[in-house]
């Protein structure tokens, strides 16, 4: 193993470390890992926040946005209480929420229906004590 692997793997396992001490926010994490790389001179400084443009990254961020959005609107209770009336069986809840993610698939995006529906999945997950 290379010197750069070791400090990669330190600073990997400290960022594990640090996220399951859970003191800091996510956020706050992911940037000193990202600035250990960046003084360890393992990664240029004009390339060092180019991964926050690439495709994904954004479809995530906006996942998330879309979703709180529709968690704050109130759309996200309404579709819960009444996906909820299903039952408490998860495999009966699992059944469901495929169905209506298969539907909403058929007319918009798959991260669309993603990001519609994640919050009621945790939601119910949430209501049946799982």
């Amino acid at each position: 193993m290379t010197t750069e692997q070791g400090i990669v793997f330190a600073v990997l396992a400290a960022t594990l470390a640090l996220f399951i001490w859970n003191r800091l926010r996510f956020d706050v994490v992911a940037m000193l890992a990202l600035l250990a790389i960046a003084i360890a001179g393992l990664v240029p400084t004009d390339e060092l926040f180019a991964g926050f443009g690439h495709p994904a990254v954004v479809t995530v961020a906006a996942v998330l946005v879309i979703s709180q959005g529709l968690v704050n609107g109130g759309v996200v209770d309404n579709i819960a209480r009444f996906l909820g009336k299903v039952g408490h069986r998860p495999t009966i809840q699992v059944l469901t929420l495929t169905a209506v993610v298969a539907l909403c698939s058929g007319f918009i995006n798959n991260v669309g229906a993603l990001a519609l529906l994640m919050p009621v999945a945790v939601w119910m997950s949430r209501e049946a004590g799982r």
